[in-house]
C-alpha cells in the first residue's frame, strides 16, 4: 500500500475515497473499504493523525498507533493511504474546500462514509453536501453494535473475546521493547518489557494468553504486586523464543485473560503459578 502525507504525493487518478481515523480498523471499517474496492477505482483512505478529539483538547485512548493502523488499512484492502496531520486550523476549512484541495486534486469520484459523516468547519459537511459538490456518494449501513467506543469499554473490562468479535481480529498491545527490571529471566520466565506510545489504550491489568511473532504468549498487565510495584508494566513471556528483543516493535495478540494480578506467599508459589499460566498459554486457542 502506498502511503502519503501530503495530497501533491498522490497522482490524479479515479479514486473511490473513504475518510476517517480507523483507530482499530474495526469490522465496521473493514466494511468501508470491502466498498471502496467494489467501485473499480483506486480504493483510497484519508486518515487523520492525531486523533481530533485530542487536537481538540480531550482524552482519546487509541486502539492502535499510527504505524499499525496503516499496516490493518493495507490488509483490509486499502490500495493508497493518505495521511492528513489534524490540526485547529483543518478542522476549520470550509468542507467546499476541503473538497476542491484535498478530494478534488488526487481523483476522488466516490466518497464512502457511514450515514451520519460529517466533516469541515462545524461539522457541515455531509454526504448531501458533497452530492450537491458532484461527488457519487455511497453510504454504508454501519454495523450494528460496533464502534471504536464499544471496544475500548470491552477492553477496559477484559472482555478479550467480545473484543475480538468487534475488531475482526484478536486485540493487541503494541510497544517498544525496552530494558525491564530483569526480574523475569532470574525466575526461568525472561520477558520482552514493552513500553507503548502514550495515547495507546492497554487493557484491563491481568495475566493473558496471546501470540507473537509465531510464538504463544503469556502477558503480564499491571503493576506487579508481588514486588510492590508501583509502575504499570507490559511484559511479555514469548514461549519457546530464544533471541534478543531489545529495540524492536511487538505486536501482541491477547487471545484470553487468565487471572487477576496477585501477591504469593513466597516467590516459589509466584514461579509455580507462572508456570501454569505458561501451561494455559501453550494450550489456549484464539478467540477467532
Amino acid at each position: 500500500m502506498k502511503i502519503a502525507r501530503s495530497v501533491g504525493e498522490l497522482e490524479l487518478r479515479p479514486r473511490a475515497v473513504a475518510l476517517g481515523v480507523f483507530d482499530g480498523v474495526h469490522r465496521g471499517h473493514q466494511e468501508v473499504i470491502r466498498t471502496l474496492a467494489e467501485t473499480g477505482r483506486t480504493a483510497t483512505v484519508i486518515t487523520f493523525d492525531p486523533h481530533p478529539r485530542l487536537v481538540l483538547g480531550y482524552e482519546v485512548q487509541m486502539l492502535s498507533s499510527l504505524e499499525r493502523r496503516l499496516e490493518l488499512l493495507a490488509a483490509a484492502g486499502a490500495e493508497e493511504t493518505l495521511v492528513l496531520e489534524f490540526s485547529y486550523e483543518l478542522q476549520q476549512r470550509e468542507p467546499e474546500e476541503f473538497v476542491d484541495e484535498v478530494l478534488r486534486p488526487i481523483g476522488a469520484e466516490v466518497v464512502v462514509a457511514g450515514p451520519r459523516f460529517n466533516f469541515g468547519h462545524r461539522r457541515r459537511g455531509d454526504l448531501e453536501l458533497l452530492s450537491r459538490l458532484g461527488l457519487d456518494v455511497r453510504a454504508v449501513t454501519p454495523v450494528a453494535g460496533i464502534s471504536s467506543g464499544e471496544i475500548r469499554r470491552l477492553l477496559a473490562e477484559a472482555k478479550i473475546r467480545e473484543a475480538a468479535t468487534l475488531l475482526g481480529r484478536p486485540p493487541e498491545v503494541e510497544g517498544t521493547v525496552v530494558v525491564g527490571d530483569e526480574r523475569g529471566g532470574t525466575l526461568g520466565f525472561p520477558t520482552a518489557n514493552l513500553a507503548p506510545e502514550h495515547d495507546l489504550l492497554v487493557p484491563a491489568y491481568g495475566i493473558y494468553a496471546g501470540a507473537c511473532e509465531g510464538y504463544r504468549a503469556a502477558i503480564s498487565i499491571g503493576t506487579n504486586p508481588h514486588y510492590g510495584g508501583s509502575e504499570r508494566r507490559i511484559e511479555a513471556h514469548l514461549l519457546d523464543f530464544e533471541g534478543d528483543l531489545y529495540g524492536r516493535r511487538l505486536v501482541i495478540q491477547l487471545w484470553k485473560r487468565l487471572r487477576g494480578e496477585a501477591v504469593f506467599a513466597s516467590e516459589a508459589e509466584l514461579v509455580a503459578q507462572i508456570a501454569r499460566d505458561v501451561e494455559e498459554a501453550r494450550a489456549a486457542e484464539a478467540p477467532l
